[in-house]
């Protein structure tokens, strides 16, 4: 006797793989990320040897901890062991990224079950449809659809939780500290690629405004959108790793 169609959730690594290499749009990244990553081996002093680097962010600024200078020769097991290690966390790091835009691209599609009677449509009169019909969503609730993705998972939570933790770096340093140093390399990385549009605006803010304050600030807002606009892919990554793929049994 059939019963009703059974969910199963597939498991997350298939799934990645499948967002990083089921459309044009994450196939064209991941190719994109090879050429680069191939001119980086063969041009090593080339304005192309940190292309990989910023193709792969923010994700692969972590590998700022690796025990690796990049612009020194391999000489002995440890180097060659740092290189592979360092390959391989920019191979995931590209893979994620093309996950990341392979959800994005994701159109989500409702079809009935193999097995089961489609319903049949109930016709209304023009009155009756009209007064059942949902009201158009207002622009604040598109808003708040829009950035859902960034707050109602751990994923997105967590990524939100380090850029706030770095941005509060970075004003304390530049607002309370005599000398801020490089504080602003860590929010900048940690919500690169969107980040550098922020660090660009905010540059001649710097040199050219008599406001000591200003430079900071459009830093700081531009570095807070661009974590926001990551949070909403990574959660978006995270809604789409969670969906049940429909499994019917007999």
């Amino acid at each position: 006797m059939p019963t009703a169609p059974r969910t199963r959730r597939a498991p997350h690594p298939r799934r990645l793989l499948a967002l990083a290499s089921g459309n044009w749009l994450s196939r064209s990244y991941l190719a994109v990320f090879a050429v680069s990553f191939g001119l980086t081996f063969l041009f090593p002093d080339s304005t192309f040897a940190g292309s990989p680097l910023l193709l792969t962010a923010p994700l692969s600024f972590l590998c700022v901890f690796f025990p690796l200078d990049p612009g020194a020769e391999i000489d002995g097991a440890a180097d060659v062991t740092a290189i592979a290690a360092l390959s391989a966390w920019l191979l995931l790091c590209a893979l994620v990224n093309a996950a990341v835009l392979g959800a994005l691209a994701t159109r989500t599609t409702t079809t009935a079950p193999t097995g089961m009677r489609e319903p049949v449509p109930h016709h209304t009169n023009p009155a009756e449809q009209k007064q059942t019909t949902a009201p158009t969503a207002t622009r604040p609730q598109r808003v708040r659809s829009l950035l859902a993705p960034a707050v109602d998972n751990w994923l997105a939570r967590g990524y939100l939780a380090v850029v706030a933790v770095a941005l509060g770096y970075f004003l304390c340093a530049a607002l309370v500290l005599p000398d801020p140093g490089f504080a602003g390399i860590w929010p900048l990385m940690a919500t690169a690629p969107f980040s550098l549009l922020a660090m660009a605006l905010s540059t001649p803010v710097e040199y050219y405004s008599s406001i000591p304050w200003l430079s900071p600030l459009v830093f700081s807002l531009g570095v807070t959108l661009s974590g926001l606009a990551n949070a909403v892919l990574l959660g978006r990554l995270s809604r789409t790793l969670r969906t049940r793929a429909p499994h019917p049994t007999a």
